[in-house]
């Protein structure tokens, strides 16, 4: 028999304008090459970027939020396993999801962990190191809650992964380890070696606030590689670029913005380093993924590269102060010896953590096994019982009374009645 996945998106993917949106899309190909049926819902508006799921065998559906509607709808889908696109999502559609279909197992993908990243970037934000209380915010209460109320939740980065356990206590048995999903041994077609190549390039969507901070990191840093490589040029793409950031586009430096790339993969091959000084972020960063799929070194930071390796070694340098990456990145760009080291790192990192055929037979028989004993796994998970009887009743009468109160000022405005 056929399982039926539902997956309640946050937005609607898109592939070519995000990490998450990439990620989201690999994950329901993902369950289709698993023989499921895949439906794809968002309450988000579709953009002209949006990726055309129905050609792929994927079925999609706009959902409102705060309407009974997706009651009928989730009712008459039946789905097996219910997949949450960021906590805010399990927030929103979980009680629904738990009152029409109770068998139906419910998966988290948190994409990255939003309160981690929030603490760092409040602790940039004052400018210092992030402490361990910064991490026990309100939303981290909310995050955790979400996780601890689903059967499994599907967590990018081993650092998260270990956060989670030791920090907040959270099960192991309420957590997958679930990276990108790669195919390691296929040779990218855009592979050119060290002479084919010139400048650097940085790309990352500017709506993902640790992309724009990097920019303005760059800032400072670009002028100290400007002043010993004259000749080099930093190319910026990203997607959804603001005003602020087509002001920065200065030639007479060097230092140009881009804008949105129509292929990712093709500017970075063109690239001799990318440069991604990221200042705060969680997750795993699918701009030094897309680096390491052509074969382009990189140079970023702790955080930049944290839980992407695996304790291999990184494929490119990693420092964190401006002085000492631009060091690294001008003594890496006219290295060809040590360039081509780097880029001999990449293989063993994609083939040992990234393998997309390993994990997904890793997801599905963990999703399986769960779903054979899934009320003994729900027992066996009392605090998220707890927690779904009672945050989940003031989320559903909430939900409630907003839906009573459109409804209402719906009739009245037909009505040409005062609100």
């Amino acid at each position: 028999m056929t399982n039926t996945v539902l997956v309640i998106g946050y937005v609607w993917p898109e592939p070519e304008s995000s990490a998450a949106g990439s990620r989201m899309l690999s994950l329901l190909r993902m369950f289709l090459a698993s023989g499921c049926r895949v439906v794809f819902s968002s309450p988000a508006q579709r953009s002209a970027f949006t990726a055309v799921l129905d050609a792929e065998g994927i079925e999609s559906a706009s959902i409102l939020l705060n309407d009974s509607s997706f009651d009928a709808f989730v009712a008459g889908l039946k789905p097996d396993y219910v997949v949450f696109d960021r906590f805010l999502m399990e927030e929103q559609f979980a009680w629904r999801i738990e009152q029409a279909c109770p068998e139906a197992m419910r998966i988290l993908d948190t994409e990255d962990l939003q309160f981690l990243r929030g603490a760092r970037q409040q602790a940039h934000k004052e400018k210092r190191q992030m402490r361990k209380e910064d991490l026990f915010s309100e939303l981290a209460k909310r995050e955790c809650a979400a996780i601890l109320r689903c059967d499994l939740s599907l967590i990018i980065s081993s650092h998260e992964m270990a956060l989670l356990q030791n920090t907040f206590a959270i099960d192991a048995a309420l957590l997958h380890h679930l990276p990108f999903l790669l195919d390691p041994d296929r040779q990218h077609p855009l592979q050119k070696p060290f002479t084919q190549r010139k400048h650097f390039v940085t790309i990352g969507n500017f709506r993902h606030a640790p992309n724009w901070d990097s920019v303005l990191y760059l800032q400072q840093i670009w002028p100290l590689i400007r002043q010993a490589l004259p000749d080099a040029e930093l190319h910026i793409y990203g997607a959804y670029p603001p005003k602020k950031a087509m002001v920065l586009n200065n030639p007479a430096t060097g230092f140009l913005v881009k804008g949105r790339a129509n292929n990712a993969h093709a500017v970075l091959a063109d690239a001799r380093i990318c440069l991604s000084p990221l200042r705060f972020g969680a997750g795993l960063k699918g701009k030094l993924i897309d680096a390491m799929q052509t074969g382009t070194p990189s140079i970023t930071t702790s955080i930049g590269a944290e839980g992407m390796a695996g304790g291999l070694p990184w494929p490119g340098l990693v420092e964190d102060s401006a002085e000492k990456i631009a060091a690294a990145a001008i003594r890496l760009y006219e290295d060809e010896t040590g360039w081509n080291e780097c880029r001999q790192r990449i293989a063993p990192i994609l083939k040992a953590h990234y393998d997309g055929q390993r994990l997904a037979r890793e997801l599905m028989r963990r999703l399986a096994s769960i779903r054979e004993n899934l009320e003994q796994h729900r027992l066996n998970n009392f605090t998220g019982a707890m927690l779904r009887h009672h945050s989940m009743k003031s989320t559903m009468y909430l939900s409630r009374w907003i839906e009573a109160k459109n409804t209402l000022a719906s009739r009245q405005a037909t009505r040409g009645e005062p609100e």
